[in-house]
């Protein structure tokens, strides 16, 4: 059993997640993935997803967590990839001395252009464990949108939030984060109003791993595991309808609730969330 668990959650998992990508998602015009490994990226220039897939991760890696955020373009769709990235704007407009909770590469930003010649920003996002950077990264985000050249680019954001159904001073709630983003003329793949219970975690941590003062027993992982709705699609509410949305943790684009993950078929201890939006 562990020999399969490590082959399946560790050996081959850069394999596995590829795969499910290109075989559910392949027809996607817009990927953005968080935590991803340089070799992760290395992987995905060698896979099929590089002949349908503008892969473009941010200009720095982040060298200390080996963590990123990444971002696939299909290139029927955005044909010239990526036009810039925008990051550095980003991070400028957050509030000055304001101290943000982010590191290299928790965000990549980008300036594209579909074949019709609309002009996008599409940007990805990963937040600190309790997300508390989270609202502050979305304002920011709005701001360095608001003026200049960037005016009437539409954005596509998708971020795990790292918000909570019940949040307190440490960390973020997950309502007064969709009060947030409605406030800053956007909305979600989920609506204006987030449901508390609609989870995209469900993982517990074991005591075979080293920090024990995570490890919960199994008849407890609902009560001390993470369940959370943390993962959203952010746009200009003037720019897009929702046309369909959709989460999956089976690799089939279906979602199994009340099922912790990763599983031998699910590579992550996130779901993977997808809509299909309408222009305006």
């Amino acid at each position: 059993m562990k020999k399969t668990i490590v082959e399946s959650l560790n050996k081959k998992k850069v394999p596995h997640t590829l795969d499910i990508l290109n075989r559910q998602y392949g027809a996607y015009d817009v990927i953005c993935l968080q935590e991803v490994s340089a070799a992760f990226v290395n992987s995905c220039l060698e896979s099929t997803l590089a002949s349908t897939f503008h892969i473009v991760p941010p200009a720095v890696l982040d060298a200390k967590r080996d963590q990123n955020s990444v971002i696939l373009l299909r290139k029927a769709t955005f044909p010239s990839g990526s036009l810039g990235e925008i990051t550095s704007d980003v991070s400028a407009s957050f509030p000055p001395g304001e101290k943000v909770p982010v590191a290299n590469g928790d965000i990549l930003a980008i300036v594209t252009k579909d074949v019709s010649g609309k002009d996008y920003v599409i940007a990805s996002f990963h937040g600190d464990t309790n997300g508390l950077a989270t609202i502050p990264v979305v304002t920011a985000m709005v701001k360095a949108l608001s003026s200049g050249s960037l005016a009437n680019h539409r954005l596509i954001f998708g971020l795990d939030a790292n918000t909570y159904e019940k949040g307190d001073d440490t960390k973020q709630d997950v309502m007064e984060f969709g009060k947030a983003y409605v406030k800053l003329g956007l909305t979600s793949n989920f609506g204006d109003e987030p449901d508390r219970e609609n989870y995209t975690t469900y993982n517990a941590r074991t005591f075979l791993q080293p920090q024990l003062n995570k490890a919960c027993k199994s008849a407890e992982k609902r009560e001390c595991g993470d369940v959370n709705p943390k993962d959203f699609i952010l746009f200009k509410k003037k720019d897009f309808t929702v046309v369909s949305t959709g989460k999956d943790n089976t690799g089939t684009g279906n979602y199994i609730e009340n099922v912790p993950f990763p599983t031998l078929e699910w590579p992550s201890d996130h779901g993977l969330l997808s809509a299909t939006l309408e222009s305006q």
